[in-house]
């Protein structure tokens, strides 16, 4: 029988953590917000002021040190942990990786990971992470059951391929 699931946040744990999201056009600063806070509710910002006609968005924030702790716990809700490890490992480059999530999908209480390289309609927010062990605190962060059978690990031949789709295996 499996004990109790180790609950990791990034924080405290010697990574440091990036949430950025670029706003423009017609993007509602509200919404953005919403959309952000719903994958990450420890972020704390003041909306600015809504476009309008002749009057664009057109901004850029950026968090600092934000806990994953949500984050991670929605990845477990929602049983995408393997997609998870694959997407947020795609980049990894020794102690940092980053990766991008569909603002839109997060407004409907879900988690995507878009494919590397589109840009989905209502915008990304980008998520860096960086520190010594990255690679295993990924795997530890993505952990389930199935492991056990099916074992799992950054760039293993059961991972995606680099348009999203699955790699066949036996």
């Amino acid at each position: 029988m499996d004990g109790p699931r180790l609950r990791l946040t990034g924080i405290g744990e010697g990574f440091s953590t990036q949430i950025r999201t670029t706003l423009s056009g017609a993007d509602s600063p509200r919404r953005v917000l919403e959309a952000v806070q719903s994958l990450f509710p420890d972020i704390e910002h003041e909306p600015e002021e809504e476009p309008c006609f002749g009057k664009p968005t057109s901004l850029t924030w950026t968090f600092e040190d934000i806990s994953l702790g949500p984050f991670l716990q929605q990845l477990h809700e929602q049983r995408i942990l393997d997609t998870a490890l694959d997407a947020m490992s795609m980049s990894l480059n020794g102690k940092s990786t980053t990766f991008h999530l569909s603002r839109l999908a997060a407004l409907a209480g879900k988690i995507a990971f878009p494919i590397p390289g589109d840009e989905p309609l209502g915008g990304v927010v980008q998520v860096s992470i960086s520190g010594d062990g990255l690679d295993d605190w990924l795997q530890a962060a993505t952990w389930h059951a199935g492991r056990s059978q099916i074992p799992r690990h950054i760039n293993d031949e059961h991972g995606m391929d680099e348009d999203g789709e699955s790699t066949t295996w036996v």
